[in-house]
Order: C-alpha cells, then sequence, then structure tokens
C-alpha cells in the first residue's frame, strides 16, 4: 500500500481584509466578497518565504509520519515564487530537515499546480521502489499587481507531504493528469507581477481542466461523485471550486472542509495541497478524498485517496490547518502590506 505517510501545513498569521485593499484603489469591496467569496488573505511577514513556509510545513509533516529524516530519498518543492531564479529551494529545505546528501532534490514550476506536480513524482518513485519516503511541498508568496484583481486573492502558504509504503494515513488510490496549452496567466523573465486573460482564466482555462482531469480520474477508478466524502478543488478564488464542483455532481458538503480560500486566500501551489491538509485532519479511516488540482498554462492534476486508520493516530501530533488559519491573526493595514510585499520600496 503507497499513500500519504505524514501531512503538514503552515500559514502566516498576518492577514488583510478585502476592504482594506479595496478603499485604497476605491474599488468596490462587495462585489469580491460576494461576488467572488473573498474576504481576507493570508501575507508573509518580510522574512517569510517560499523556503521557509516549506520547512514548517515539512517539519509538520514529519511529526506525523514519525520517520526518520534520513530514510527520505527524495525531496520536491513545487513553487512559482522560488526566492531565487538560480538556486534551488529543494537544497536548503532538504537539509534544514535532516535529510542525507544522497537525496534526491529538485524544483518545479507550473503556475498553481507545481505542488501537486511533485506529490506526483514523489508518489511515483515510492511505488517504483526507487527510494522508501518522497517528501513533496506545495508553497507560494504569491504576488498580485497593485489594484489588479489578483491583489485580492494572491496569499501565501505551504502544505507538505510524505509518501511511503509503511505507516500510511492516506492510500494513493489513483492519479490522473489532464492538460493543454492554454495560456491563461503568465509572468516573463525580469516581470515583477504576473498577467492573466480575465474572464478567459475562468473558462476555457480552469473549468475545462479541472473537469477534465476530474471526470478523466473517476472514470478510470470506477467512481461516481456521490462515492467520494469530501473533494479539494483549486481555489482562485470561493466561487469557482462550488461552481466546478457542481458541474462533476458533488455537493456544497463535500467541498465545504477544504474550502479554505475564503479566510486564507490563493495560495497557489500551496492551494489545493492545502485544502487536503484541512480535510485530512476531520476525516475518518475509510472515507474516500479527491483532490484536484489546476495550474495556468494550462493542467490538472488529481488524486483518490482513501483515508486508514493510522490517521486518529497522527492528527493531532501537529497543528491543525483550521488552527493555523484561525489563531493568532495580525491584521495589517494597506501601507504595511505593501511594505510586506515590496510594492513599496526604499530609494536607492
Amino acid at each position: 500500500m503507497e499513500g500519504i505517510v505524514g501531512y503538514g501545513a503552515y500559514i502566516p498569521r498576518n492577514r488583510i481584509k478585502v476592504e482594506e485593499i479595496a478603499k485604497v484603489w476605491g474599488a468596490d469591496a462587495p462585489s469580491y466578497k460576494k461576488g467572488l467569496m473573498l474576504e481576507e488573505k493570508s501575507v508573509p511577514s518580510p522574512d517569510q518565504d517560499t523556503i521557509t513556509m516549506s520547512v514548517e510545513s515539512a517539519k509538520n509533516a514529519l511529526k506525523r509520519a514519525a520517520i526518520d529524516p534520513v530514510e527520505i530519498g527524495a525531496v520536491y518543492v513545487g513553487s512559482e515564487s522560488h526566492p531565487y531564479a538560480v538556486k534551488p529551494s529543494g537544497t536548503v529545505l532538504a537539509e534544514a530537515i535532516g535529510a542525507t546528501p544522497e537525496v534526491h532534490t529538485a524544483d518545479f514550476e507550473f503556475a498553481c499546480k507545481a505542488g501537486t506536480e511533485g506529490m506526483y513524482v514523489a508518489l511515483s518513485l515510492v511505488r517504483a521502489g526507487e527510494i522508501k519516503y518522497g517528501l513533496a511541498v506545495g508553497a507560494d508568496t504569491s504576488q498580485g499587481a497593485p489594484g489588479d484583481a489578483l491583489e485580492y486573492s494572491a496569499a501565501a502558504g505551504a502544505a507538505a507531504f510524505i509518501f511511503g509504503k509503511e505507516k500510511v494515513v492516506a492510500e494513493a488510490v489513483e492519479t490522473y493528469s489532464y492538460m493543454t496549452d492554454t495560456p491563461d496567466f503568465w509572468r516573463r523573465e525580469y516581470q515583477y507581477y504576473p498577467q492573466h486573460g480575465g474572464r478567459f482564466t475562468g473558462d476555457p482555462a480552469y473549468f475545462k481542466h479541472v473537469v477534465g482531469a476530474g471526470k478523466g480520474i473517476m472514470e478510470k477508478a470506477g467512481l461516481k461523485a456521490s462515492d467520494f466524502d469530501y473533494v479539494i478543488f483549486h481555489q482562485p478564488n470561493g466561487k469557482f471550486p462550488f461552481r466546478v464542483g457542481k458541474m462533476l455532481g458533488f455537493e456544497k458538503k463535500q467541498i465545504e472542509p477544504g474550502w479554505l480560500v475564503s479566510k486564507l486566500g490563493n495560495t497557489y501551489s500551496g492551494s489545493s495541497p492545502l485544502g487536503l491538509t484541512a480535510t485530512l485532519d476531520i476525516s475518518k479511516p475509510g472515507d474516500k478524498i479527491l483532490i484536484v488540482s489546476y495550474g495556468s498554462g494550462a493542467g490538472s492534476d488529481a488524486f483518490i485517496f482513501e483515508v486508514q486508520d493510522r490517521i486518529e493516530e497522527v492528527r493531532n501530533l501537529a497543528p491543525r490547518t483550521q488552527q493555523l488559519l484561525e489563531d493568532n491573526i495580525n491584521y495589517l493595514e494597506y501601507g504595511e502590506y505593501a511594505k510586506f510585499r515590496q510594492k513599496i520600496k526604499k530609494a536607492e
């Protein structure tokens, strides 16, 4: 049996409310709160980045896995906000958690599905018998240009998963991927902020690929929406997951446990993986979970997990995702937020 051995999350304590952003740009805050179902988002502190968040989430995953990090044979970090253009994030993470120099390390990029890319490869290496355990992290400190629609949702967070064949808390039943060349969102070299195709990012981008992956994996596994206890979709805003869930035959109650975007924002590579951590936090042995990521450019990865008895032993060994989301919050004014996110810079 292969699957998730340990999982962990990390969310910065800083938040900014939609109204705080809207009042600076003279925007209509209610349209974001009602139309896109966004209330606030997480903001990293100046000394936090993809690597530091990856380390924190990986440490929480190790607490639940209860394994020696020297047994980890692969460490992968998926992000579109790696701190260095030329220098891996994975090597820092591997050394920080105590992995050996023999570990295989790589950084992944594919917009918001870079995290599930790493999960797919780590799981595949475990299945192939190449490694005993593999660690995959989805993390981002995502950026949105001042005044752009992305600024209301672009957030920060990380989710880490350790895969193996022993001490499994959630068996990986099936995997599936679906992609096309759909340029709905991009950032060229040397550009600080990404650009997007407006409504085009929804249809045919997001919905085509999430539906394609969702239908594909259910057909492959011989399952239908009602066979699942929970489902997690990528969450660019609050509205899209419920809309695509309805298209695939899921009910609201199946989506809600992993739906974090209203209070968290879109954590890009950490979005659907963080939804999975929150769902594992409340799931029971025997529960079936479907997760479908989405990354612009464009593609989706899908996984089916079946929760095992060991979940009851490990879930409280590290902070739960809702606890990280709700406790010890520090609300920022726009000026503080702009300084933290380097939208305001000192003169040279």
